[in-house]
């Protein structure tokens, strides 16, 4: 029923900077948590932001200081500003819903590499 739908995935040059949108569409929901993940190839999803309805934010160790999650309400929007990206940044990036009911959604994943 509900969609997240991943966006702005590219290459980039390392130090580069990129902005990645989720789309959210199909239901309305009062409370919930927005995550971004990623994962490389032959490495395991990590955590990568948070964002809740009340607007807090956790960040992992790895990217603290460079990404910035933020959310566009209005728009069923949320964004993850991606600036000094690294190497070891590329990886495929997905959206993730969960909602106070206990109810868990992806998205696709979007494509990151960072190379020269």
């Amino acid at each position: 029923q509900v969609q997240l739908v991943e966006s702005g995935g590219g290459l980039v040059q390392p130090g580069g900077s990129l902005r990645l949108s989720c789309a959210a569409s199909g239901s309305r929901f009062s409370f919930y948590v927005i995550s971004w993940y990623r994962q490389a190839p032959g490495k395991q999803r990590e955590l990568v932001a948070t964002i809740t309805s009340g607007g807090s934010t956790v960040y992992a160790d790895s990217v603290k200081g460079r990404f910035t999650i933020s959310r566009d309400s209005a728009k069923n929007m949320v964004y993850l500003q991606m600036n000094s990206l690294k190497p070891e940044d590329t990886a495929v990036y997905y959206c993730n819903l969960g909602t106070s009911r206990g109810s868990s959604y992806w998205g696709q994943g979007t494509q990151v590499t960072v190379s020269s």
